[in-house]
């Protein structure tokens, strides 16, 4: 098993075990490879995974979930639902925001579920407030700062199916500038300009 967090578009997996997916990333000489359990050794991953020059690391573990627990230390943990949204014809609603494609999504109120969360957020950011929620698709995660803190955001995607009769409407406040409906047969154009976070959720999902 392994979990994979973005620092910006650079992948770091907290692994248990070297996967074919994972060793791809090894051979590159730009890729931290850290086998060591130690505080030292996360904070040097940590540092690592913001330096310019690396690409990709990896931290091997036997014990995952003490691994996870000490990565979650360095950071303030934010949790977000989001989801893909289909419609009858088998179409998927993008956004664009940013100059970026992207998928609706938002972080966790107090007192919601995240599956209330993700239904909630769609709602806001695309207009569509009749969806059908449905099976979790997988749980991205991402750090980034903000206000002088190190954030790693939980995400917990969802598939999700929209009523017809509806007209997505951009949320302008959150810089969404672009509604599309895309078929699986045209997801190329967009995957070759979103984040690697997006193109895992699409991945999974087909």
């Amino acid at each position: 098993m392994y979990i994979k967090i973005y620092f910006n578009d650079k992948p770091l997996f907290l692994c248990d075990r070297m996967t074919d997916e994972i060793s791809v990333y090894a051979h590159h000489d730009d890729a931290v490879l850290i086998d060591e359990f130690s505080p030292h050794a996360v904070n040097a991953m940590v540092h690592e995974m913001r330096q310019a020059k690396v690409h990709a690391g990896i931290f091997v573990h036997s014990d995952l979930a003490a691994l996870k627990k000490a990565f979650w230390k360095k950071f303030l943990i934010i949790q977000a639902g989001g989801g893909l949204v289909a419609n009858d014809r088998q179409e998927y609603l993008f956004m664009l925001r940013r100059g970026k494609w992207d998928l609706p999504k938002g972080k966790l109120d107090p007192g919601e579920t995240l599956e209330q969360c993700a239904v909630r957020e769609v709602g806001e950011e695309t207009g569509l407030h009749k969806v059908q929620l449905g099976e979790p698709l997988l749980t991205t995660y991402h750090t980034y700062d903000e206000s002088g803190h190190h954030i790693l955001k939980e995400t917990y995607w969802y598939r999700m199916t929209a009523a017809d009769g509806q007209q997505p409407v951009p949320q302008q406040e959150e810089q969404i500038t672009e509604l599309r409906w895309v078929t699986q047969a045209g997801m190329g154009e967009v995957l070759k300009n979103t984040y690697p976070s997006i193109a895992d959720v699409v991945n999974a999902a087909f």
